[in-house]
């Protein structure tokens, strides 16, 4: 289901989310992620060795929670495709660029203002992934 222009603009004007997946202990597993809309699709960005990765291989289904400084929430149940490979660094550079709103210059990665060939170069060092939602059904009060 695509996002709506509500979602969309609750989700940019608050970019901080909690992402919910389930550990095989059957607990749910929350962490603190940022999430953007690039060219119509909700990314976050990961690396190979975290652990909500090895969960999304096992499970991909997984729930973001968004929230703003009062009582607005959005819900979004999703199933996650985890985009790796070549094309990574760029489309982080996308992601960044979106969620940094900067469409040109220096990113910020970790604090410092990166040029873009540092910035992609740092993306493979760390060995970066995307998490794409592919978003089943969402609800709050946005």
């Amino acid at each position: 289901m695509p996002l709506g222009t509500p979602e969309i603009d609750f989700i940019q004007a608050n970019p901080s989310a909690a992402m919910i997946t389930v550990g095989p202990d059957g607990f749910a597993k929350p962490v603190r992620v940022a999430v953007a809309v690039v060219d119509g699709k909700l990314w976050s960005s990961g690396t190979q060795q975290r652990a909500r990765t090895a969960r999304l291989r096992a499970d991909p289904r997984c729930t973001l929670y968004v929230h703003d400084t009062g009582w607005s929430f959005l819900t979004l149940e999703a199933t996650v495709t985890i985009l790796e490979g070549p094309e990574v660094p760029a489309a982080s550079l996308a992601l960044f660029r979106v969620m940094q709103g900067r469409e040109s210059g220096p990113v910020t990665w970790n604090g410092v203002e990166l040029d873009e060939p540092d910035f992609l170069q740092a993306m493979i060092d760390d060995d970066r992934l995307i998490y794409e939602f592919e978003v089943g059904r969402t609800y709050g009060m946005y």
